[in-house]
């Protein structure tokens, strides 16, 4: 019984972020109106924020107790595919909702694929240089990773620029079915790899698992971790979904580039892969923090695409895929970098402020197009 106690009390954030959602939902008409006051949206921003925030660390922190229960990759792919599959839940219920801004997705993915490679495997790397000066990895396995995701990127978010059977950005019917079936064929086909037949790409051996755990050892099964993991993923979502009203609202009022919103929103639903690569990183466990940043990549390229693809197929609303020339140099100088970092298998500080370069340059590109 004290057991049980004591293991209830460590979910302290969930009644707080259960709390906050139920709230923001009856309050919504106060401050998602137009005329809300400026009161009102300061308060939604900071407890929307507040609650998904310690949501995702109670995610991260499940998540971790299934990656040493079930080993790599299986603990990680459980972290990435749960939040995927969220985002993309939230993707498709914002772009239902909101058929007056057509790049709405592609915002959402190169957002995410910036965030990580950049940010996430920036501050990973820094982290775990300065830490452990040196840190290892299964080149294997981030090859196989890039391999995929580069293509699947080029041709979801730059192809559109230079086809001209429909308009600058678009693609046509043939493209769109091309796109949507090929991407989940070749995810489907990574997963195989990954799981099945090259297991070992994904293990880094000797990996310094003999440092101090980053909590102490569960004493509840799998089960009760995986469900709190799923509870706590959804709020992530529905929380990140409110606090994009009151922050929609503020960037309205104060000037700022509207595509802030969505990188805000992307920020919140990535903490829990973010949190947990970082933390990884910092632990010397630098195999698992590699699968959870690029797999976080390559799942939102994979499987994003689709569901952008059918929402457009099936409900007639053009989705604009292709980027501006500015973002477009961004990625393509992203892949060049990641590639030269990831072409030995050995990090070190300097690779992650390099990363951290190119992400403090794409978010300069937010106010300077």
């Amino acid at each position: 019984m004290r057991a049980a106690k004591s293991t209830w009390r460590e979910e302290w954030p969930l009644p707080v972020a259960l709390a906050t959602l139920f709230a923001g939902w009856w309050l919504k008409p106060v401050f998602a109106t137009v005329d809300a006051a400026n009161l009102a949206i300061g308060v939604a921003f900071i407890a929307f924020f507040t609650g998904a925030l310690l949501a995702a660390i109670l995610a991260t922190r499940h998540a971790e107790h299934l990656a040493e229960r079930f080993g790599e990759p299986y603990g990680t792919l459980m972290l990435t595919l749960s939040a995927i599959s969220l985002e993309i839940a939230t993707v498709v219920t914002v772009m239902l909702h909101n058929a007056d801004n057509p790049a709405f997705g592609r915002d959402t993915m190169f957002s995410v694929v910036m965030i990580v490679l950049n940010g996430v495997i920036g501050i990973a790397l820094l982290v775990g240089g300065l830490r452990h000066h040196e840190q290892t990895y299964n080149l294997r396995g981030a090859k196989a990773y890039l391999s995929l995701l580069i293509p699947l990127a080029t041709l979801a978010l730059i192809w559109p620029d230079f086809t001209i059977t429909t308009g600058e950005g678009t693609f046509s019917l043939v493209q769109k079915v091309f796109l949507l079936v090929m991407s989940l064929l070749m995810y489907a086909a990574f997963m195989v790899i990954q799981t099945r037949t090259h297991t070992s790409f994904f293990v880094a051996e000797g990996e310094a698992m003999q440092q101090a755990p980053a909590h102490p050892e569960s004493t509840r099964g799998w089960p009760f971790h995986a469900i709190l993991l799923v509870v706590y993923l959804v709020l992530v979502v529905l929380l990140a979904k409110l606090f994009a009203l009151p922050l929609e609202a503020s960037v309205a009022r104060l000037g700022l580039p509207a595509a802030l919103a969505g990188f805000a929103v992307a920020v919140l639903v990535l903490a829990p892969e973010g949190i947990a690569a970082i933390r990884a990183a910092r632990y010397n466990q630098m195999q698992r923090a590699m699968n959870i940043g690029l797999g976080t990549a390559l799942s939102t390229i994979a499987l994003t695409v689709p569901a952008i693809l059918l929402i457009d197929l099936f409900l007639g609303r053009t989705a604009v895929l292709g980027l501006s020339p500015a973002n477009m140099m961004m990625l393509v100088l992203t892949f060049g970098v990641s590639i030269l970092t990831l072409g030995s298998g050995r990090t070190n500080a300097m690779q992650g402020l390099v990363h951290l370069l190119l992400f403090l340059a794409y978010f300069v590109l937010f106010f300077s197009p």
